[in-house]
């Protein structure tokens, strides 16, 4: 939406996400990225760590249990998403803000790692579990890219000739 502050954080996760169900059970996953800038002292001929910001974050619906299955503790990730402040009372009554990073996309930064990525079963046409437990992710075909619910076999793009002149999509 227009107006809404987007930025994108790289950090480590300081701990395993917590998926928790409302009372309606939908699911939400909270985590924390700790974000800590790094500067090369050219005097002292080594990389120096700036102050750690560690940011609150969420996702919610089938999204947060994807996270939860596939992100850990320690993990280096890349997530994009939207800061949202709120303001509440804690329980000594003192009025309080936080700023909070509600998620649009997460995944595993790939400069000190790999990642093997498996496509995630559909959960429907609202993506949403309605209360149910996480559904089970399965592999598509040993080609993750290759066209939706197809086997590599009988994919076009990956037996050229065998199939007519028309876009496979």
């Amino acid at each position: 939406m227009a107006g809404e502050t987007v930025i994108t954080v790289v950090g480590n996760l300081t701990a395993d996400p917590e998926l928790r169900y409302t009372q309606n059970g939908l699911p939400v996953a909270n985590f924390t990225i700790a974000s800590t800038p790094r500067t090369f002292d050219r005097q002292a001929n080594e990389w120096k760590d700036g102050d750690a910001l560690f940011l609150r974050a969420s996702v919610w619906r089938e999204f947060a249990e994807h996270v939860a299955g596939s992100l850990t503790k320690g993990m280096r990730v890349v997530a994009q998403g939207r800061l949202r402040q709120r303001s509440y009372q804690d329980r000594e009554g003192n009025n309080r803000t936080a700023i909070e990073l509600e998620v649009d996309e997460i995944g595993p930064s790939l400069r000190y790692a790999t990642a093997q990525v498996t496509r995630a079963a559909s959960g429907g046409a609202g993506g949403g579990g309605g209360g149910q437990r996480p559904a089970q992710q399965q592999q598509v075909s040993e080609e993750p890219w290759s066209t939706p619910g197809s086997s590599t076999s009988a994919d076009a793009w990956s037996t050229p000739g065998s199939f007519g002149d028309d876009t496979p999509f």
